[in-house]
């Protein structure tokens, strides 16, 4: 594909995970690509490499990642039209962290493909629950290990397992972030969800539950899709 205008071939595997921070998403959709064959693109990665190897867009984002500012719509774009248009996307491909906002899903579109034959997934988890799983993450700071405060806690309180290190808790964790990370969800990505609803195959998924049950349920759409 040309990377400056990529064409999504119509019988690719395309799928879409919306759904709140903390919804475990990242971690369905790391999965399934996995069962599929296909590249997982998460546009969180992507960013943070980008800026390590410096590459022009990585350049344009690391500034604006820095000051903890949102990358634009119209950045966030060009990097994944840059990542569908290499080889291993052309099977397909599972997004995870994008499209977030209307522009982005438009941007998407604009790159080819039926739309008719995504399949697009939204978490639904209780706000009271996105909030105990967020605010009790831990992480090591020296080999990047992470916990659960209730659900993964560490052998030893506030130690790390691994390497003996002391856990923290991130500064985008704390609760008064975590509430507003879930309030800039509902403002820019919820309007997704009726976007895709009449243009895509769009399915609600109860991320409350254990995750290998949650699986199952997209496996099964998978297979009915194809």
């Amino acid at each position: 594909m040309d990377a400056a205008n990529p064409r999504i071939r119509d019988d690719a595997v395309r799928v879409i995970f919306l759904g709140p921070p903390g919804a475990g998403k990242g971690t369905q959709a790391a999965r399934l690509a996995t069962r599929l064959g296909v590249p997982r693109i998460a546009t969180g990665d992507m960013l943070r490499t980008a800026t390590l190897k410096n590459t022009p867009l990585g350049q344009k984002a690391a500034p604006i990642m820095e000051k903890g500012n949102l990358v634009s719509d119209d950045l966030l774009v060009a990097l994944i039209r840059e990542r569908i248009a290499e080889g291993d996307c052309d099977r397909g491909f599972v997004l995870d962290g994008f499209p977030r906002t209307l522009p982005q899903a438009q941007g998407l579109k604009d790159m080819g493909g039926d739309p008719r034959s995504w399949l697009v997934f939204d978490f639904d988890v209780p706000r009271d629950e996105l909030l105990r799983r967020l605010s009790g993450r831990r992480w090591c700071p020296s080999c990047q290990a992470t916990y659960h405060v209730c659900y993964e806690p560490p052998k030893s309180e506030g130690v790390c397992d691994l390497c003996g290190a002391r856990l923290v808790q991130r500064d985008d964790d704390r609760e008064s972030v975590v509430a507003q990370r879930l309030h800039e969800y509902d403002e820019r990505t919820l309007p997704l969800v009726e976007y895709y609803r009449t243009r895509s195959r769009l399915l609600a998924i109860d991320g409350n539950r254990p995750m290998d049950v949650v699986f199952a349920d997209l496996l099964q759409a998978v297979e009915v899709r194809a």
